[in-house]
Order: structure tokens, then sequence, then C-alpha cells
């Protein structure tokens, strides 16, 4: 199979690695342009062209994907199918191209949790299974046909990070046995409108949604931590009078002691705060203009921590 792959992120990687090591051809690679990056706004590649580079393969670097002269470069590639992993919305131009459709890889079982943060939504909702999904791209937002699913287990103390790394390992290997399905006619398609019609959504992670709302469970919101560790990180605010600090929190277990409802409290050197229904012990913290620390080092640079509650 000649093949166009699109992407963008390091999760990519192991797809585009696989099938470049496989029988078939790889005929191009799309990514995002450079984009400045860092205190100096330096030009920085993405992790998929810098394989692509490495490995000397055919790269476009695209600004808009209507562009004409993009367009007429991939028809004339004569691929036989494309392959999308962590990149953007492709536009029916594009998509409809290859004889034998655009596959994206979807980190979820569709139809649940469609959407731009999948791996996240189902921590923080405290799903105990997720895993990932091969479909063929149409004009509906993953809504398209689907060829393959694998199951993951999600672990009680898997972070987004944990599950983004055993997807991405997983996921390569589904993208391999998808394409030599469709090389050998053997898929057989399910529509997802055929499946559940009650489903959870996975919509972009913006800043509030972020925010620790302290009158949850410890439950809810050690979920709500470990969804979003380690990117972007659940926060809340420190305040000390007219003094408000940026607190992130990335890892943070459930706790039995009373304490009022967001109310910092050190005991035994270890920092809890305050839930409606107990604590949460912190375990690796980042305050505003600092590193991620271990909460205990956190604890010895802050004398003045119990004078400290959130909001």
């Amino acid at each position: 199979m000649r093949i166009v792959f699109m992407g963008t992120p390091e999760f990519s990687i192991p797809c585009l690695d696989i099938l470049n090591n496989s029988n078939h051809e790889i005929v191009a690679v799309v990514t995002a342009t450079d984009k400045p990056a860092g205190r100096g706004k330096k030009l920085k590649s993405s992790a998929i062209k810098k394989y692509a580079v490495e490995n000397n393969l055919n790269l476009l670097q695209p600004e808009k994907l209507k562009n004409q002269i993009f367009i007429d470069n991939l028809k004339n590639l004569n691929a036989d199918i494309f392959i999308v992993i962590a990149f953007r919305m492709l536009p029916k131009i594009v998509w409809n191209i290859p004889r034998y459709g655009t596959v994206n890889l979807h980190a979820s079982l569709l139809p649940n949790y469609r959407g731009a943060a999948p791996i996240n939504w189902a921590i923080i909702n405290g799903e105990k299974e997720s895993g990932i999904t091969t479909f063929f791209i149409n004009e509906e937002i993953d809504k398209g046909s689907i060829i393959l699913q694998e199951s993951i287990k999600i672990e009680d103390k898997f972070s987004a990070g944990d599950l983004h790394d055993i997807m991405m390992i997983k996921g390569a290997k589904l993208i391999l046995e998808t394409v030599n399905k469709i090389e050998n006619n053997s898929v057989k398609e399910i529509e997802q409108d055929v499946l559940t019609k009650t489903f959870k959504t996975a919509p972009k992670l913006s800043k509030d949604i972020c925010k620790i709302k302290w009158n949850s469970s410890a439950k809810s919101i050690t979920n709500h931590i470990r969804g979003l560790n380690p990117f972007p990180g659940a926060w809340t605010t420190l305040t000390n009078g007219e003094i408000n600090k940026h607190f992130k929190i990335f890892s943070a277990d459930i706790s039995n002691e009373i304490i009022g409802l967001g109310i910092l409290k050190i005991i035994n050197n270890q920092l809890y705060i305050g839930c409606n229904n107990g604590s949460i012990r912190l375990i690796e913290v980042q305050i505003e203009g600092k590193k991620r620390m271990l909460a205990e080092d956190f604890i010895k640079g802050n004398i003045m921590i119990n004078n400290y509650y959130t909001l």
C-alpha cells in the first residue's frame, strides 16, 4: 500500500515507525509547520518532522490544507490510503483523495469520548476501561465507520500520561493491522449509529475545566488530578491576604483526615487539602514561578503555608 501519513506530536511516531518498517511504502509525511517556541521564540519542528527528516521521508508542511498546490501534490503521489494520527481536521477535498479512503486512530472506544481530549476525560470520569479505535474519516468529526477496536484497562493509579503511553504503543499495532486488512479487503465496517446511543464526549480542555472544585468528593478530585497529569495540570489558587498564587497539583491520594473545605493543613510533614467528604493528600505539586516538586519539598520552602487557603 502507498501511504500518506499525517501527524504532529510524539503520540504519532510509533504508528509512522511501524508502517515505515513494514512492507508498505510511506510516499509522504504531512505535518504542521514549524512554530516559535520557548523564551527565544526559535522555530521548533514537530516530533513527526524530526522523524521524517531522520528517515529521509518525503515531507510536506502546508500552512493551509485547501491550498491547490498542496492538493495537487497529494494527488500526484497516487497514494492508496491516508493515515491520520493526532493531526488536525481535514477538509473533504483532502480525505476524499485516496481510493481506499482516509483512516484515523482515535484514543477511545468510539462512539464513546468523541472529541479532542478522550484520554483525559476517560480518567477524569473515573472509567475503568477505555481503548483505541481505527475508523474511516467522513464529513462528521469522529463519526466515521469503525474498522478495528482494542480495549485497555485503566488501573486505579493511571494518569493521563500513563494511558497516553500505552495507547501510543498499542495504537501502532492496530494501525498496521488496519492497513493490512484494508489491503486484503477483509474489513468489516461497523457504523457508529448502530452502537449505543448513550455515550460521553471529550471536549477540549479549558482553563476553567482544569480548575479543581473543592466541594467535590475526594475521589472525584483525585480522578480530576490524574486525568490532567502531566498536561495541562489540575489547578487551584492559593491565597494569603492580598497574595494569590497559581498552584498545580499533579498527583494526590484520598485521605481520611477531616479538614475544612479548601483548607491547607500540614500533618506529619504531609500536605492535605479538605474537600466535601474528607481530604486529599498532595504528592506532587507546582507553585507559580517554580518547577514541579514533591509536596514535602514544597512545605520546606513555604514556611507560611498554614496561612494559605484555596480559592
